[in-house]
């Protein structure tokens, strides 16, 4: 039997050979660890299932030479996790708070920690792509325009799975002409 590690790995994984990210990219990812067991959103969140989660996705992201940003709940208004130099690169906000699994998410408390003096927490980004685990809502955190990516898998334990990939704007209307068809 598969850990929500592998299936997490191998979603994302997945995800970003599908979409095409370059080194300095971000993939956001929202994880409900209580949907993953097959619980309501919000009800029963895990640390150890979000380490497991967390596991599975650095991973994947390592290996693609991206960096992985995980969304928190709604109780921290849906603010991102990502390694501060990162966040400083792009100019982004540091907010103040620390995710746990009962403010924040277990997925983002696990990140969170495993940075370390290196974690921050910014109110919003526009990530190149994206994996919700659990129905957690990341699209306001994908750039515009966002492209819904079937992936092989529907579910990481219990938890529904959706991925999604970006693209520039078209541009221009019914004459316009676009280098290598329609995006990236």
């Amino acid at each position: 039997m598969e850990s929500y590690g592998d299936e997490a790995r191998q979603a994302l994984a997945e995800l970003l050979s599908v979409s095409r990210l370059e080194s300095g990219d971000i993939v956001v990812v929202g994880g409900s660890t209580s949907e993953v067991q097959g619980e309501r959103i919000g009800t029963s969140p895990q640390i150890g299932v979000g380490e497991q989660l967390l596991d599975g996705l650095l991973q994947a992201a390592e290996a693609a030479g991206v960096t992985l940003a995980v969304q928190c709940c709604e109780h921290l208004n849906r603010a991102v996790v990502l390694p501060r130099k990162v966040a400083r690169a792009r100019g982004l906000q540091e907010v103040t708070a620390r995710p746990v699994p009962g403010a924040g998410g277990a997925l983002a408390a696990a990140y969170y920690g495993r940075l370390g003096a290196e974690a921050c927490l910014v109110a919003s980004i526009e990530a190149e792509a994206g994996l919700d685990i659990g129905d957690t809502l990341i699209g306001m955190h994908l750039r515009p325009v966002a492209v819904p990516v079937r992936l092989g898998r529907s579910s990481i334990g219990k938890a529904h799975l959706v991925g999604a990939r970006t693209r520039p704007p078209l541009i221009g209307g019914a004459r316009a002409q676009y280098p290598g068809g329609t995006g990236r």
